[in-house]
């Protein structure tokens, strides 16, 4: 390996417990050790720095459309197991999407990046 693509720099970070825990869990599903995970995190989002990152109203908006989304198939879901819905099974679903929305609209966002970096 030639001497300028020796692996001798070393970038490290502070973290709690938990944070770390959830990092190797990550790692430990990829099949990588801690160390390589973190070089290919790090490095993809290197590369990906030229995306241009969606700004906060795009990401509500997909937020937005994501909640409804998730309320539209849990409501056909339902009907179509012929399972009356009330009021009350509206909005809790509702709810759950509006908790849920943020989280999901981030995961898209995140699946939408790995995409078009393949």
């Amino acid at each position: 390996m030639p001497a300028d693509q020796l692996r001798n720099r070393t970038v490290g970070s502070k973290m709690t417990e938990s944070e770390y825990d959830q990092v190797v869990a990550v790692a430990e599903r990829e099949g990588l050790t801690l160390g390589e995970w973190c070089r290919e995190v790090l490095l993809a989002h290197a590369h990906s720095s030229d995306l241009k990152k969606p700004s906060a109203i795009e990401q509500t908006l997909l937020a937005e459309f994501v909640a409804l989304r998730m309320i539209l198939l849990n409501a056909l879901c339902k009907l179509g197991q012929k399972v009356e819905l009330s009021e009350r099974d509206l909005q809790d679903l509702a709810e759950l999407a509006d908790q849920e929305r943020f989280r999901r609209a981030q995961e898209r966002l995140v699946e939408a990046v790995a995409g078009r970096q393949s």
